[in-house]
């Protein structure tokens, strides 16, 4: 008499993926919600290294939770993951979202494969429910962008592509923002701000000559100047006006931007969630906090603010079981894990 041979288990439901400008974070996830393996591999830049090597990265990161679930496929060449749930930096277009579909699908990691711009992933992670989406989300981190949705489907966003596009503040801006009152302060075109002792001094240096030449030559990389995005938040906080100003700008852009999705959404006049996220916004910065509690209670007296502080890779997990239908449970279940 034949023994059956022992069924192979289902192959998992999501591959969710949320992929910033520094690291990618991947997990497989079971219809159930149950995270099987996770991964993570560095950032995500196909303007700077090219699509295809911009989705190797993403592929190190899904070798990884592969490796961890234990998710070979049954077959070679086949899925790893019913949806691919995709969230990624730089996908700030429309089109830009439909390229990196295609090639990501063209992987074969999942059945299907979906492509959202990252700051969708802030927006499903901060909404508990398991219903649609509905709600605005606005991420600071490098940069800063602002998308929102309707159950309906309908959605608002920006191109936030940076000073083409009106954008402003992120990181990256309000460094450059701190490192140009400083410079004019130092040199005697602009007024006198603790910035232009604070910002070389956190780099050891005696003024800001000195981190001026050290940045143009390379002595000190560019890449850093993100680092003074603290300090100025210190010095904002001590009562310098310069900084304060700065501070004062990036809430009133974050207002801008939630209260514009929302008017755009049709939901100032109704109580929807305005999320934010983001290291800028999840800091815990009093003054820019204030402000911002304050300019959307004028411009959008409906919206509920919360900061959301769970891992976008979750987000991204969430969407992927909506596509597939899963029950609240499932939805649950994930965001437990993810605590």
């Amino acid at each position: 008499m034949g023994v059956n041979p022992p069924a192979r288990p289902a192959r998992p439901a999501v591959l969710a993926i949320d992929a910033g400008n520094s690291k990618t974070d991947a997990a497989l996830i079971a219809a159930d919600g149950t995270v099987l393996g996770t991964g993570r591999s560095g950032g995500f830049q196909p303007p700077l290294t090219g699509v295809e090597a911009a989705v190797d990265v993403l592929g190190r990161a899904v070798a990884e939770a592969v490796e961890a679930a234990a998710a070979a496929p049954s077959a070679p060449g086949a899925p790893y993951a019913e949806q691919v749930s995709a969230c990624l930096a730089n996908a700030d277009l429309p089109v830009e979202e439909r390229q990196l579909a295609e090639a990501i699908g063209a992987r074969g990691w999942g059945a299907r494969t979906r492509v959202f711009n990252d700051t969708f992933a802030v927006l499903r992670a901060g909404l508990t429910t398991a219903e649609r989406p509905r709600g605005v989300a606005v991420v600071c981190g490098a940069g800063i962008n602002c998308v929102g949705m309707r159950p309906d489907g309908r959605t608002a966003r920006f191109p936030a592509l940076g000073q083409i596009s009106g954008d402003w503040g992120g990181g990256g801006g309000l460094a450059a923002e701190a490192l140009w009152w400083a410079a004019r302060a130092e040199d005697g075109r602009g007024g006198p701000t603790e910035l232009a002792a604070a910002l070389p001094g956190y780099f050891g240096l005696g003024s800001m000559a000195e981190l001026i030449e050290a940045l143009h030559l390379g002595a000190l990389a560019q890449g850093r100047t993100h680092e003074l995005v603290p300090v100025l938040f210190s010095v904002a906080a001590a009562g310098d006006a310069v900084a304060s100003a700065i501070v004062d700008r990036q809430a009133d852009e974050v207002v801008a931007l939630a209260s514009v999705a929302l008017a755009r959404l049709e939901l100032l006049e109704e109580e929807a969630p305005v999320l934010l996220g983001g290291g800028v916004l999840t800091a815990g910065h009093e003054r820019l906090d204030r402000r911002i509690a304050v300019g959307l209670a004028r411009r959008a007296p409906h919206a509920r603010v919360a900061v959301v502080s769970a891992p976008p890779v979750l987000g991204a997990g969430l969407l992927g079981l909506d596509a597939l239908g899963a029950l609240p449970e499932a939805h649950g279940k994930l965001r437990a894990h993810f605590g």
